[in-house]
């Protein structure tokens, strides 16, 4: 159980509760043939998302989220793009130059049906913008529009016994649970340099883990205490935990190995 020191400390956060029909989230590689989806949204999806409810592009500089995220299966959706290039010649029946010529390319799209977000900022003061959005609600591809179906401020407690569930983990959290798998992800998109992105390797947890391996020893160190929402169905006991990340923080996704 959480220690009693753990239940003193609180943390002031804002709580978004998202739902929608489909969403989509691309491997950025992916061009043609197959658009696989992350099983959970990057965090540059969830920046984007947090930015088309502000109405502006926010300083992601101190800006910190967590989530909760599940769906109720996969499926296939076949879509087509109009792959173009170069051409030469004229129009049919014209004297107008041809100057591009294109072809329709098929491809799959994996989709999530009914997606299901919990979202938590460190931003409480943004309540309003959440509750009304300047740009329409999306998750994932543009047309993939949700409702908030609420928006409220919640006080998170500390605790060092924890469970987590159906959601994204830091890379250092492959030292502590065998559950789930890592991923590389789109961590940031910097539009005043063209869009550029970088990207980092996280743990996503699809299934409850309600136990974290416990040891010392070089460049292994306990698991510590975590953010916590009481408000959340607890399990065998324990609140359901977070895990806070940030978009442009120094964060450390090289591998360690321990002799």
């Amino acid at each position: 159980m959480p220690t009693q020191a753990g239940w003193n400390e609180l943390m002031r956060v804002l709580k978004i509760s998202l739902e929608g029909i489909t969403t989509s989230f691309r491997y950025p590689h992916f061009m043609q043939g197959i658009h696989p989806t992350y099983e959970m949204p990057p965090p540059a999806t969830i920046y984007g998302h947090v930015c088309s409810a502000v109405g502006e592009w926010v300083a992601p500089e101190g800006l910190q989220f967590a989530y909760h995220f599940t769906h109720a299966g996969k499926f296939d959706d076949v879509e087509h793009v109009h792959v173009l290039s170069t051409a030469g010649g004229k129009l049919p029946d014209t004297k107008l130059p041809k100057v591009l010529e294109g072809a329709i390319n098929p491809f799959k799209r994996q989709l999530l049906f009914r997606p299901r977000l919990t979202l938590y900022l460190n931003k409480p003061e943004w309540e309003l913008h959440f509750r009304s959005p300047r740009y329409p609600v999306v998750l994932g591809r543009s047309q993939d529009l949700c409702s908030y179906t609420r928006v409220e401020h919640i006080e998170l407690i500390r605790s060092d016994d924890a469970y987590f569930e159906h959601t994204l983990a830091p890379y250092r959290a492959n030292r502590h649970t065998a559950a789930g798998y890592v991923a590389t992800m789109p961590r940031y998109l910097d539009y005043a340099q063209n869009r550029r992105p970088s990207f980092a390797r996280y743990v996503v947890l699809n299934r409850r883990v309600t136990q974290l391996m416990r040891f010392e020893g070089l460049n292994a160190p306990v698991v510590p205490e975590f953010w916590a929402d009481p408000s959340a169905p607890a399990a065998d006991g324990k609140p359901l935990g977070l895990w806070f990340h940030s978009f442009t923080d120094p964060y450390d996704d090289t591998p360690q190995f321990t002799l």
